[in-house]
């Protein structure tokens, strides 16, 4: 959107509750920003509901976001609400078609900012090349939200079927595509005005073109999952309990960053339990784990790509982790909500 157009939106530098009553400020909303930001054929229809051509086997996901701050370091609530919503739909093997978006804006809300946010969800989009087809606005009085929440539903067409959390396998090797825990240490930093010598950011990305590529090379994924809330301690469980195996984990084999091993120790936090938002995990036979990570390593954000461990039929439904001084414990699900509101 050029500055002209920009400019001509509304008279006013932030939201009013105009804006979400159905006349001509709306209308300069919607026209002016997100149909320009988000423009493609189904959406410049205006039908009241988009009218989609789908083929085989669809992969169907929805999420709210509501992150707090709505900017950190490395994105922002626009960015993660495509990324989350699109990253669901990778990890069932399915390519991301088509996004809804509805937006719920606090009156008082800067435009510049909401500006800000809309570009990055259409430069997000362009990595996965799924489209938002159809949205909502809604307006609220001042003190009634926090800024903006985000509802992202989409579908995508399944490439490769048989990916479950059920089909985990005795012997299978389990892989986490980068270091884990940066997302939920980003949005700690955020929050507590903390600086590190060091940049840290979130993870947050969108996982498609690995994912895909890992498709394409013909590997027999078992399961995939992206460790969000709950982090790789949550996926794990769950996949333990789903497939009724026993999952071994050695600590030392998981990356974690300098920094958030550093953040953890201070707060008291475990890495493993702290969210991720451009990071998952992955089950496949032993014998495709080289291959695996020789696909992934292609990617930046994939370069510290790892084996971290194994599935087996002992301890089924419980992740056992070794440490590196060699003892073994059992890593359990987290327990209550050590960051609120991370997504």
């Amino acid at each position: 959107m050029s500055e002209q157009d920009f400019s001509a939106l509304s008279t006013t530098k932030s939201i009013q509750l105009s804006h979400g009553g159905g006349g001509q400020e709306m209308n300069k909303l919607i026209k002016g920003l997100f149909f320009k930001a988000f423009d493609n054929a189904i959406l410049r229809s205006e039908e009241d509901a988009a009218v989609l051509t789908l083929e085989g086997k669809t992969a169907f996901t929805t999420d709210s976001f509501t992150v707090s701050p709505l900017f950190f370091a490395g994105g922002n609530i626009g960015k993660l609400a495509i990324a989350g919503t699109v990253n669901d739909l990778a990890m069932m093997g399915a390519q991301p078609q088509y996004l809804s978006c509805s937006v719920i804006i606090e009156e008082g809300f800067e435009i510049g900012k909401l500006k800000t946010i809309v570009d990055s969800m259409a430069n997000e989009l362009s990595i996965s090349g799924a489209k938002i087809v159809c949205g909502d606005t809604k307006v609220v009085p001042k003190g009634c939200a926090d800024g903006i929440f985000i509802n992202t539903t989409g579908v995508g067409k399944i490439i490769q079927s048989g990916i479950s959390v059920r089909n985990l396998a005795d012997g299978d090797a389990i892989i986490v595509s980068r270091d884990v825990g940066r997302h939920g240490a980003a949005i700690l930093m955020a929050r507590e005005g903390l600086t590190l010598e060091s940049e840290l950011i979130s993870d947050c990305n969108t996982l498609w073109p690995a994912v895909e590529a890992l498709i394409a090379a013909g590997l027999d994924i078992h399961a995939m999952r992206d460790a969000t809330r709950g982090g790789l301690s949550a996926v794990l469980n769950e996949w333990a309990q789903a497939s009724d195996v026993g999952i071994n984990l050695v600590e030392d084999d998981v990356p974690v960053s300098e920094e958030v091993r550093g953040l953890c120790e201070l707060y008291g936090f475990e890495p493993f339990d702290l969210a991720n938002e451009g990071t998952f995990i992955i089950a496949l036979p032993q014998a495709q784990a080289q291959k695996a990570l020789e696909v992934l390593e292609a990617f930046a954000a994939c370069e510290n790509a790892a084996v971290i461990g194994s599935v087996n039929n002992d301890h089924a439904g419980r992740v056992i982790l070794t440490s590196g001084w060699g003892s073994r414990r059992y890593l359990d699900l987290p327990q209550g909500e050590l960051l609120p509101r991370i997504c």
